[in-house]
C-alpha cells in the first residue's frame, strides 16, 4: 500500500503583524510587516490605507525574507484611526480579505487639562 501526505492550506490567514508590537509613529513613513500561514503571490494582492471618509489608498508591498511574509510600506500618517485593507492570493489561488484596523496617536504626550478660568483658581 502506498500513502501519499499532501499539506493544503486553504486560504492564507494573517498570523503576526508588526502593529501588535510597534505602533505607527506620528508624521514618519514606517513599514508594516505582516505574517500569512502560507506562501502569498504578491503579483495579485493588494493593500489599502484606508483613512477617515473611507479613502484607500493602493500600498506598495515586497516580499519579506521569510515565506508568507509581507512588508507594507506606509506613508507618513497624521493622528487618527486607519485600517488596512488585505485581498491577499495565497499560492494555491485563494483569496483572502481581511482589515486590521490601528491609530496613530502621539506617544509620550500626557492629556492636557482643561483650561479653568481665574474664579475656578480661587
Amino acid at each position: 500500500m502506498l500513502w501519499q501526505t499532501h499539506v493544503i492550506f486553504a486560504h492564507a490567514v494573517v498570523t503576526d503583524y508588526s502593529l501588535k508590537m510597534r505602533p505607527i509613529q506620528v508624521n514618519q513613513a514606517d513599514t508594516v510587516e505582516l505574517k500569512f500561514n502560507s506562501k502569498i503571490e504578491l503579483g495579485l494582492s493588494q493593500i489599502f490605507l484606508v483613512s477617515q471618509g473611507d479613502k484607500h489608498k493602493l500600498l506598495a508591498i515586497t516580499a519579506g525574507k521569510e515565506q508568507g511574509q509581507i512588508l507594507v510600506a506606509v506613508p507618513a500618517l497624521a493622528i487618527g484611526d486607519y485600517a488596512l485593507r488585505l485581498k491577499v492570493f495565497a499560492a494555491d489561488g485563494h483569496l483572502t480579505e481581511d482589515i486590521i484596523h490601528f491609530t496613530v496617536a502621539a506617544i509620550g504626550l500626557k492629556a492636557q487639562a482643561k483650561p479653568s478660568s481665574v474664579q475656578d483658581r480661587i
